[in-house]
């Protein structure tokens, strides 16, 4: 037993020192290897800044150029990342012994079947932002419509676009979608035209109130002064001659659109008003000429007549009872 005792405290005095050993080789290691890490993080800082500063001198050489704004976010972002990249990598060489771009690159498997198929979508949408931001089919705070999403746009990254609707709600739309799909840029000219349809009675003149209309659409604040609005009839309705009205304002924003169609409605109701000119409503001609028509007609004369017969019918005879109640004499 005590034989035992003893090679047990030896083993484990053997273990504890295997581990302090190893803990030594680790921490001496580690210094060793610490004036390298202070290095690769000094390089790594210095390509931050590198990429600040590069951010900064992009900046100031093509704003002074208003044309092509959104450049000076490509080369940003686009060029910040790829300092920052190359810091990484040179800071890795100098931290890992035997550490190579080549290593990482195989270790990731880029190259892969698998991982291409994976980052298609995120490639896909990366390359579509940056042609975005090159082409420049619209810029921040434009007001764009694609799909049905409809609103301002706040921010343009390269892999998505961010979107403010007009009832408050961000909407992030993938670049992809922008570039490959339809899109309606509202506010891309600064003029833009509105238009509404008015119905006018069959009785009034469509000269008299194309004049009221071009009237109240001049003295309208919101209509522009720059391009002549126009008054057209369209078609015969079915209670009404429609007319078509068009005019221009000179902010195409979703607010003035708004603000400009309220206003001319209300003018022009009030114009249309003071001359004597009807707006109607819609009307339904019944024609019974037909023979079906006719009996359908007299059947429900004929309905109709019988339920008079009978309420006449019940209600004599309810009135001898009436009248007889009066006579009775008093219970006693």
């Amino acid at each position: 037993m005590p034989q035992l005792n003893v090679d047990n405290v030896s083993d484990k005095i053997n273990e504890y020192q295997t581990i302090a050993s190893a803990a030594n080789q680790m921490m001496h290691d580690f210094m060793v290897r610490l004036p390298y890490f202070m290095v690769a993080l000094s390089v790594l800082l210095l390509f931050w800044l590198l990429s600040i500063l590069f951010k900064k001198l992009v900046t100031k050489l093509l704003s002074k150029t208003h044309t092509h704004r959104n450049l000076i976010r490509v080369f940003q972002r686009i060029g910040g990342a790829l300092i920052i990249f190359v810091g990484l990598m040179v800071a890795m060489v100098i931290a890992i012994p035997g550490f190579t771009p080549a290593k990482l690159v195989g270790a990731l498997g880029i190259g892969s079947v698998a991982i291409g198929f994976a980052f298609k979508d995120i490639f896909q949408n990366l390359l579509s932002g940056i042609l975005l931001l090159l082409s420049e089919p619209f810029r921040i705070g434009d007001q764009i419509v694609s799909g049905e999403y409809e609103g301002t746009v706040e921010d343009i990254k390269v892999r998505a676009t961010t979107i403010r609707t007009y009832d408050g709600r961000q909407v992030v739309i993938p670049n992809s979608q922008l570039y490959t799909s339809a899109l309606t840029v509202n506010t891309a000219y600064k003029r833009r035209r509105l238009e509404l349809t008015i119905g006018i009675g069959y009785e009034n003149d469509i000269n008299e109130a194309k004049a009221e209309i071009l009237k109240a659409l001049k003295q309208s604040e919101t209509v522009s002064k720059l391009a002549e609005p126009s008054v057209v009839a369209t078609e015969f309705g079915g209670s009404s001659i429609d007319l078509k009205v068009r005019w221009y304002i000179d902010d195409g924003t979703q607010a003035n659109k708004v603000a400009s169609i309220h206003e001319v409605i209300v003018q022009i109701k009030s114009n249309l008003d003071a001359a004597g000119i009807n707006i109607p409503f819609p009307i339904r001609t019944l024609d019974f000429s037909d023979v079906s028509a006719k009996a359908l007609a007299n059947h429900i004369f004929h309905l109709q007549s019988q339920t008079e017969k009978s309420a006449a019918n019940a209600q004599s005879q309810s009135q001898p009872e009436l009248q007889a109640k009066p006579n009775q004499a008093p219970p006693q």
